[in-house]
């Protein structure tokens, strides 16, 4: 099982796949480098070298207490990419994943990165309220399995009448969830609603593109991906009628097509 090792005590587990330039892909909450699959099968199969990681806590890396943190997870992606040997990267991050990017670029600069690519983003601030995030935080504590089958309707889009998510899918996403340890699932509640990085997003000078659904009940639009372009300097906005913050996931086809013209 290959991993790097990014802490005396901490290894995380990544996949290495395709060939050509690299893509480096950073999921969001807890839902593990698995839940890239559907993607990275087109990304590979258009020409590009795809890098998928768990991010520490989650799927099958380790799980620590401690470094549920943006700097912390931004040194973890730094490792990876200097570990492997990467240049010329675009870095591609789904809902948090999209805030672990923006702090790796603030904290290490664009020097090996040359386009970013943001799905679903959080940023700059989805909601900093210290009641709200205590509240989901609790709802984690006292029953996990729980607590996220409720968020599958919502990420998915599962009650919308042209609705095409299987049961299947829907139980398939929600176990790679409950891969990661219960520590990392609140803490990483917790770095979501506490977290402003509208300054750090201002100094990002490389092209981002930002894909979102305009369905996002998990980052409503308005308040993510319109705030994000307007902050960045070459921030480009594509939005998609009727797709949820899952699309990635659910709806490959819909956008994949942008997602590579623009890397390529």
């Amino acid at each position: 099982m290959p991993t790097i090792k990014v802490e005396k005590n901490v290894s995380l587990f990544y996949r290495d796949y395709g060939h050509g330039k690299p893509v480096v892909f950073v999921h969001g909450w807890v839902i593990s480098s698995q839940s890239w699959d559907y993607l990275t099968d087109d990304i590979c199969h258009a020409g590009f070298h795809c890098i998928t990681y768990d991010q520490r806590g989650c799927g099958r890396s380790d799980q620590p207490w401690d470094g549920y943190d943006y700097d912390t997870l931004a040194g973890d992606l730094a490792c990876l990419i200097s570990e492997l040997g990467l240049k010329e990267i675009i870095l591609v991050g789904h809902s948090m994943g999209c805030a672990v990017i923006t702090q790796y670029l603030a904290k290490y600069g664009e020097s090996k990165v040359s386009k970013a690519v943001y799905l679903g983003t959080i940023s700059p601030y989805p909601m900093p309220d210290a009641d709200f995030s205590s509240g989901l935080i609790q709802l984690v504590k006292a029953d996990t399995p729980a607590y996220v089958s409720s968020l599958a309707d919502g990420f998915f889009g599962l009650s919308a009448e042209d609705n095409t998510v299987s049961e299947a899918l829907r139980d398939w996403a929600i176990g790679l969830v409950l891969q990661a340890s219960l520590r990392a699932a609140m803490e990483m509640t917790r770095l979501v609603f506490s977290n402003d990085q509208a300054d750090a997003l201002k100094r990002i000078n490389i092209p981002v593109l930002l894909l979102h659904g305009d369905k996002d009940v998990s980052s409503p639009i308005e308040s993510t991906a319109m705030l994000t372009r307007d902050l960045l300097k070459h921030g480009e906005l594509k939005i998609y009628p009727g797709l949820t913050h899952g699309m990635y996931i659910s709806k490959v086809p819909l956008f994949s097509q942008d997602l590579i013209a623009f890397i390529r």
